[in-house]
C-alpha cells in the first residue's frame, strides 16, 4: 500500500526548497554584484585611452569630471597595484570607483617625499603647495629652497621613517610617498589615520622618457593635465631631436661607469636607466649586454681587465676630483680614461645645502641628460655646449 505524504510534510518540503532557492539567489546576486563592480571598473579604465605612452608603471584615464590614476609598479616585484580617483570640482564619481582613494583636485597643500617630485611641482607652477618634506638639505632647487628658508616647508622626518605626528599636524590634502617593499608601517599608519597617501613609482622606471612622463601623475593632482602633457611633449620632442643628432656620429667611444664601494665595483646593468642613456647617446658601453635593471657587483680586477683602455669614464661614484679618486684607491690611475682626464661626474654640481642637482632634476629632464652625454662622447656634434649636470674632473 502506497503512503502519500501528509499536507504538513509537503509544506516542510516546500519551505526547504524555498530556503535553498533563496540562499542560491543571494549567492548569485553577490557574485553578480562583485562581477558587475569589476566590470564597471574595467569599463571605466577601458572606455578611454591611457594618456601614458612611455611609463611602464603608470596608467591615466581621463573622464568628464574625474581622472583615474593607476600605479601598477609602486616598488620592485610589486604584486599590488593602486587606483586613485582624482575628483574635479562638481565631478560625479561612479559607484564602482568609490572604494578607491578619492582625491579632491586641485590640491591646495601637499607633502612629497623625494627630491624627484619637486621639479614636477615647479614645472607645473605648484611649488607653493608644498608644506612638508623629509631631509630638506637634499633639496637643490633655488626656488623651493627659498620657501624652505622662509619656514614655509616643514621638516617631516626621514623618507620611510616620517614623523607621523608632524605630517598629521600639517594635514595636507595628500602625501605623495614611495616604498621599496609592500611593508611600510609609516604609510600604513598614516592611511589608517585618514591621510590621503599616494604611492609614486617613478623611481622604478628604466626608460628615460618613462621616468619623465610621471609629470602627468602630478598634472592629475593639480587638474593641470593639459599643462603636464604640453611639458612632457616638449621634453619628448627635444629628446628625440637629440637622438636624431646621435645618428650623425662617426664613432662609438667605449665607456664604463661606477667606482669601488666596500671592496666591490658597482656598474649599471645593461637594462638600467643609466645604461639606456648611454645607448641612446651612441656609446659602446662595455657592460651593455649584462641582463638586469639594477647594478652589477664586480671586482676591481674584472673591471680593469675589461675597461683599462676604455675611452670615457662616467659617474665615478661620489668623487669630485682625480686626486680624491687616487687618494681613495691608487689603482684608479691605471685606467686610460683617468690618464687622459676623460672622467666625468655629476657630484660637483650641488645645491646650497649639498643636494646633488642631478639626483633631483635628471628624472624630469632626460633631454638635458642625453645632451650632456652626447656633448661628452661626441663633442663635434655639440660645439660650445655647456654641460648641465656633468663636469670633467680635474
Amino acid at each position: 500500500m502506497k503512503h502519500f505524504p501528509t499536507f504538513a510534510a509537503i509544506i516542510n518540503f516546500m519551505k526547504k526548497i524555498f530556503c535553498i532557492a533563496f540562499l542560491l539567489t543571494l549567492a548569485l546576486a553577490g557574485c553578480k554584484e562583485e562581477n558587475t563592480t569589476k566590470a564597471a571598473i574595467t569599463t571605466e579604465t577601458k572606455a578611454v585611452t591611457n594618456a601614458v605612452t612611455h611609463s611602464s608603471g603608470l596608467e591615466i584615464y581621463r573622464h568628464d569630471g574625474y581622472t583615474i590614476v593607476k600605479v601598477t609598479h609602486p616598488w620592485p616585484d610589486a604584486k599590488e597595484a593602486f587606483t586613485y580617483v582624482m575628483q574635479k570640482k562638481n565631478g560625479i564619481i561612479p559607484d564602482s570607483l568609490k572604494s578607491h582613494t578619492i582625491i579632491q583636485v586641485p590640491l591646495k597643500t601637499v607633502v612629497v617625499t623625494s627630491t624627484t617630485h619637486i621639479p614636477s611641482l615647479e614645472m607645473l607652477g605648484e611649488e607653493n603647495t608644498l608644506v612638508g618634506f623629509p631631509d630638506m638639505n637634499f633639496i637643490s632647487s633655488e626656488k623651493t629652497r627659498a620657501r624652505v628658508n622662509a619656514g614655509k616647508v616643514k621638516e617631516v622626518g626621514k623618507n620611510e621613517q616620517l614623523n607621523t605626528e608632524v605630517v598629521l599636524d600639517l594635514n595636507p590634502d595628500a602625501l605623495v610617498g614611495f616604498s621599496i617593499t609592500s611593508h611600510n608601517k609609516t604609510m600604513d599608519n598614516l592611511m589608517q589615520s585618514g591621510m590621503k597617501v599616494l604611492y609614486n613609482g617613478d623611481w622604478n622606471e628604466q626608460s628615460p622618457l618613462g621616468k619623465a612622463e610621471w609629470i602627468k601623475f602630478f598634472g592629475a593632482l593639480y587638474d593641470k593635465e593639459a599643462k603636464a602633457d604640453e611639458l612632457f611633449a616638449q621634453i619628448e620632442n627635444d629628446y628625440n631631436d637629440a637622438l636624431a643628432l646621435v645618428k650623425k656620429a662617426t664613432a662609438k667611444p667605449t665607456v664604463f661607469c661606477g667606482a669601488i664601494f666596500q671592496n666591490q665595483w658597482y656598474m649599471p646593468q645593461g637594462g638600467s636607466w643609466g645604461a639606456l642613456f648611454l645607448k641612446d647617446a651612441g656609446a659602446n658601453y662595455l657592460w651593455a649586454d649584462s641582463e638586469g635593471t639594477g647594478s652589477l657587483s664586480l671586482s676591481l680586477e674584472t673591471v680593469l681587465d675589461k675597461a683599462e683602455n676604455a675611452d670615457v669614464w662616467i659617474g665615478p661614484s661620489q668623487y669630485t676630483s682625480l686626486k680624491e679618486m687616487t687618494d681613495a684607491n691608487p689603482h684608479y690611475a691605471q685606467f686610460k680614461a683617468f690618464k687622459n682626464k676623460q672622467v666625468y661626474s655629476s657630484s660637483n654640481k650641488k645645491g646650497k645645502t649639498g643636494g646633488i642637482i642631478y639626483y633631483e632634476l635628471a628624472n624630469n629632464r632626460p633631454d638635458l641628460v642625453l645632451k650632456d652625454l652626447i656633448a661628452i662622447l661626441h663633442p663635434e656634434l655639440m660645439p660650445g655646449y655647456q654641460l648641465q649636470f656633468f663636469e670633467r674632473l680635474k
